[in-house]
């Protein structure tokens, strides 16, 4: 087993392999009954000392990762969650031979099939979106235009869709770009591995709020990455405590979702969205301003403007979707940037795909481009906002006393928190066989050992119907969690 390990970094090796092998633990890389290799052969293939080795396997005992066997050797402890994820009749384990490059895929281990009550899926509800309309267009192409699915989009996107698109930052994001400074994604996801591949090798300092979305920070780190976590409040990263770090730290990336935060949902205040900024300037590194939510806010409160909309040197990328709030299937999104940076993005982009799909680029543009989008918008603020609401109360309710959440004021998800000596992969299993109610824990949105007290639910995918009681089903199985000893 090769592992990346970063001999600059603060962290000792002991803790670096411990924490790469429990993350492939708990992403389900490693599975079950699995064994890991001999302390001899992992220091060899790692260049790392036997005892230290021999320490970090105690470690991962110790936190309940592996069971050590004398004489036979160290083996991942075998979960309810991943019996039968080897079936069949093969022997797979020479594959744990190959090397890979993964060190982290927290994210995919939240795709399991869906349960009835779903609450994991930071995702909207089929029903609130356009979809009637959006197949219509997507028709009406295909009538006038059959050939389209026969033709390439250019690497940075179709023109038509660029400038619909700038059209649409200038009018809901305070932004003014040219359509030569955006390129057309695959939704936010493929944003982030494209600005990834481009800027961060092994051993580069990325910053990111914590807790913060699981599927970058397996990216990051999936890029070799030092990944270093600044806490998140009310008003969103603790832009002091960043300003510390950059007195003995180098970084080259903060990522950050500034707008109804993933998963806590809070807002970076102006004050701190200007400071980070001036940060990137004395310090020369590059912020990644994920805008998933921005025009998703509640009690008609609009949120700060947008950190790329205050940029005047080129140190943010900013990355924008259309498909959750529009057509998931249809996966467009973009990134702003400016200078050299475009360019180098632009190369990554081209060898990533060569180019998205034109189909689905110009199936939003009717959309984007009519008073249908505003209205669309508005009434979407107001079905979630309710569903927000109705959260809310029903959590005020029938919670236990010892629980606490945030209340959110816009996007899609509440951040939970129970009594610190409470480990929420507990909670999760007890709701999944008890009431078939799933939810992502905390574990999942921190780069390294994680809080293990918070779980996220995401009100806006489940069916309205089913929502509360979901809710009180939930909340039932929060008050056992709380009373076992």
């Amino acid at each position: 087993m090769k592992i990346e390990l970063n001999r600059q970094s603060d962290q000792s090796l002991i803790n670096q392999i411990s924490s790469i092998i429990a993350e492939k633990i708990r992403s389900g890389d490693l599975i079950g009954g699995s064994k890991l290799p001999s302390l001899r052969k992992f220091s060899l293939e790692n260049q790392v000392s036997f005892m230290t080795v021999n320490k970090a396997y105690q470690l991962l005992e110790k936190n309940g990762y592996i069971n050590l066997k004398h004489g036979k050797g160290a083996f991942v402890k075998r979960k309810e969650t991943n019996k039968n994820m080897n079936s069949g009749t093969g022997n797979y384990d020479w594959q744990l031979n190959i090397p890979d490059y993964i060190q982290r895929s927290q994210y995919i281990l939240n795709l399991k099939p869906v349960n009835s009550f779903n609450f994991t899926s930071a995702v909207i509800n089929p029903k609130l979106l356009p979809t009637l309309y959006i197949t219509k267009e997507i028709n009406q192409i295909l009538q006038n235009d059959p050939q389209i699915v026969s033709r390439y989009s250019s690497v940075q996107g179709d023109e038509e869709v660029r400038q619909v698109v700038a059209d649409y930052l200038k009018h809901y994001c305070q932004l003014k770009p040219k359509s030569s400074e955006i390129i057309i994604t695959n939704g936010v996801q493929q944003g982030i591995d494209i600005v990834a591949r481009t800027f961060i090798g092994p051993g580069d300092i990325v910053i990111t709020e914590a807790p913060t979305y699981t599927a970058a920070l397996d990216v990051f780190r999936n890029r070799g990455a030092t990944i270093i976590s600044i806490p998140v409040d009310e008003n969103g990263m603790k832009t002091d405590k960043l300003a510390s770090l950059c007195l003995t730290k180098k970084p080259k990336l903060v990522y950050t979702i500034p707008t109804f935060q993933n998963p806590t949902g809070t807002v970076l205040s102006k004050r701190r969205r200007e400071d980070l900024l001036e940060l990137a300037k004395s310090n020369g590194f590059i912020i990644v301003e994920d805008d998933s939510w921005n025009e998703i806010y509640f009690d008609g409160t609009l949120p700060p403007p947008t950190i790329k909309s205050l940029d005047t040197d080129g140190h943010v990328i900013y990355l924008k979707g259309f498909s959750k709030t529009l057509a998931p299937g249809c996966k467009v999104g973009a990134i702003v940037s400016n200078g050299t940076i475009k360019k180098r993005l632009l190369t990554s982009k081209s060898c990533a795909d060569l180019g998205s799909p034109l189909l689905t680029q110009k199936a939003l543009v009717p959309f984007l481009n009519s008073n249908r989008m505003r209205t669309h918008l508005e009434k979407l603020r107001i079905a979630l906002e309710i569903r927000r609401n109705r959260t809310i109360s029903l959590l005020e309710n029938h919670a236990p006393e010892k629980v606490t959440w945030l209340i959110p004021k816009g996007g899609l998800n509440i951040w939970i928190t129970f009594p610190t000596d409470k480990n929420t992969e507990e909670l999760l299993s007890k709701a999944r066989y008890a009431e078939e109610i799933s939810f992502l824990t905390s574990s999942a949105c921190y780069p390294n050992e994680a809080p293990c007290n918070h779980i996220r639910i995401s009100y806006s995918q489940i069916d309205d119907q089913m929502l509360d009681q979901g809710i009180i089903k939930l909340c039932k199985v929060m008050h056992e969690f709380l009373s076992d000893k």
